[in-house]
Order: structure tokens, then sequence, then C-alpha cells
């Protein structure tokens, strides 16, 4: 199980003036506002308060780079399709994305969290585009697998692949942080993109 001594902070970047200056390899997380991207990143940096877990989704407006051990850098980029953001702070969301994906040497890949309860939505399908058009490695992440009846579990990861319309090369995990599951394959799969 991989353990981090460090992880931390750096920056909540509004804009590419204040991106970090450092040459770690970044991983991006996205996903819409409530899908459970801060527990994500508390659960597999074994950490409890490292991501701020808010009630209110859609708390996320910059961009938050994220320390590991000073070898790798989680990128945790705002929340989408959450109804109370303006049209302005929507375009502004835009352009950061635009900017980044397009100027930000370090970025290795992507995760694209959804959540296993329920189809993914038109913004996920463009965020799964996003990734493939600037041709970075993306893998989805299943959250919230506590909440889907054992049952029901394959249909709905079945699901997820087919409305993301998903190649062989795109892995579909399964991932729960309340049962602290899913952990493991995920980093498998990380570390060598990291290390790309």
């Amino acid at each position: 199980m991989i353990t981090f001594q460090k992880a931390e902070l750096v920056i909540s970047a509004p804009d590419k003036k204040s991106w970090p200056d450092t040459d770690l390899p970044e991983v991006v997380l996205a996903g819409r506002s409530n899908v459970g991207k801060s527990s994500f990143i508390n659960t597999m940096c074994g950490r409890k308060k490292l991501a701020y877990v808010g009630n209110s989704p859609g708390k996320t407006r910059l961009l938050n780079f994220f320390n590991l051990d000073d070898k790798y850098m989680f990128v945790d980029v705002p929340g989408y399709g959450y109804a109370k953001i303006s049209k302005t702070q929507l375009l502004k969301f835009g352009q950061m994305m635009e900017d980044y994906f397009s100027q930000r040497k370090q970025k290795k890949g992507m995760v694209l969290l959804v959540d296993a309860r329920h189809k993914p939505t038109e913004d996920d399908i463009t965020m799964m585009e996003f990734a493939r058009y600037y041709e970075i490695p993306i893998c989805v992440v299943a959250t919230k697998m506590d909440k889907v009846k054992p049952s029901q579990k394959h249909k709905q990861l079945k699901e997820i692949r087919r409305v993301l319309d998903m190649r062989e090369d795109e892995p579909l995990f399964p991932f729960s942080s309340e049962r602290k599951e899913g952990m493991e394959p995920i980093w498998d799969y990380l570390i060598p993109i990291f290390e790309s």
C-alpha cells in the first residue's frame, strides 16, 4: 500500500500566473461538484483533511495543486455541473481548463470521477473528450460504490462504460472512500502514468 510522508496543498491558483513553478508530474482530477473529489484525494493520500470536504458542492473555484512527497502532484480542477454558477464563472472555468491543458507541460494524465449511482452527464462526456483531444491517458473512477447495491454494481459499471464510450485502454475503477476500496488498483495505474 502506498503511503506518503508529505501531502500538502501547494497553491489554489486562480490563473496561469499562479501555477506553481515545479517540474513534478501532474495528474488532473476532474468531476462534477459533489462527486466526492475531496474525499477521493484525502483517501488516496491517507489524510483526513488534505482537501476540503464541503457540505455545499461547487466550492472549488480554483486549480488546487497538491504536492505528494515532492514526487507527484494532484491537480484538482473546479467541479462542474453545479446550478448556482454564473455564466461568467463558467466561462472563467472554461478558460482556466483550456489554459491548463494546452499549456501545462507537466500534465501526465486525468482521473475522471463519476458517481457510481448515476449515469455520466454531458459534462462528464465533454471532460473525456478534452483528455482524448489533448492525448493524455484517462481513467474513470466510479465513486460512492458503497451506496450501490451489490446486485447492481456490474450493471452500473457497464452503463458508465457505455455512456462515456470508453475504449479498451481507458480503465474504470470502482471506488469507495467510506470503505477505502479501490485505492490499490488506482495507484497501480497512476504510478506508471506519473513516471512516464
